[in-house]
């Protein structure tokens, strides 16, 4: 059966309603599941898809950023000077605020990159850092199906006490490397952040039973939810509303219908 939850035209800035609790965004407007196709589809080459991965993630920050702080106070224009009432009032994201993108090599190393420069447009330069941890999913040699992660090793620049941490990788299959990662920042003595926040062109409802339940307090954006190995019956509900029943990843633990091994594709190194 066809996946219900997209049925219906879908407006920009537009979000899925979900019953997987509020700290799961799923964007869903007609750009972003645009795009994300297009980003999946076989035929599409790969100058092509690192300009999407680039706009789906400049999609993905311009929603995340909303979990940063923000200040309220009066900004000068340029009309300022020959109307001093030409001033902005409102509110704007606090310059001074902490952010740390954390880049789980090797998918996320372009999102990260883009977060990074993006970031410093509206933030302090030196309050936006890139840390970068270097791991793979580890397979069973004789299944194939992933069976935790492999972790080589990291370059952490410092405390994370404050600061809001982004994890921008693309792809939320298993929750494994990702929970991982969360579990590595807050066993490191490395301080409380602010804010933890994930950014994902898909995501499962396997991952976000794993990412949520073990991490309550993440924030999980995503331009898509794939949940194609799930039954009939359980399609033509409202996701999360059977979460227990629902799946998206085959044996192999591969996004169905998903992009295909987007890691693979983006470095066109197919190891």
């Amino acid at each position: 059966m066809t996946e219900t939850a997209y049925l219906q035209t879908t407006r920009a800035g537009e979000r899925l309603i979900h019953h997987y609790g509020d700290n799961v965004h799923i964007l869903s407007d007609a750009w972003a599941l645009s795009a994300v196709a297009k980003l999946g589809h076989p035929e599409t080459d790969l100058p092509t898809v690192h300009r999407l991965l680039v706009a789906c993630y400049r999609r993905l920050l311009h929603a995340a950023v909303e979990q940063l702080p923000v200040v309220g106070g009066s900004w000068p224009t340029r009309m300022t000077q020959t109307d001093q009432n030409a001033k902005y009032h409102g509110v704007i994201v606090d310059a001074q605020a902490l952010a740390i993108i954390v880049d789980i090599a090797r998918g996320g190393m372009i999102p990260g990159h883009l977060f990074q420069t993006e970031l410093m447009d509206i933030l302090t330069p030196e309050n936006v850092r890139v840390d970068h941890l270097y791991m793979q999913r580890r397979v069973d040699p004789d299944s194939g199906a992933v069976n935790g992660v492999d972790f080589y090793g990291s370059k952490i620049g410092g405390p994370i006490q404050d600061a809001t941490v982004f994890v921008p990788d693309p792809m939320g299959a298993t929750g494994s490397s990702v929970a991982h990662v969360l579990h590595h920042y807050q066993n490191d003595a490395l301080g409380v952040p602010r804010k933890l926040v994930t950014c994902h062109l898909i995501v499962t409802p396997e991952y976000l039973k794993k990412v949520t339940s073990e991490h309550p307090d993440v924030e999980i954006y995503a331009l898509r939810l794939d949940r194609g190995q799930s039954p009939p019956e359980v399609l033509a509900e409202p996701p999360g509303k059977r979460w227990a029943e629902e799946k998206g990843l085959n044996k192999l633990d591969y996004i169905i219908p998903g992009a295909g091994g987007l890691g693979e594709v983006i470095n066109n190194a197919f190891v």
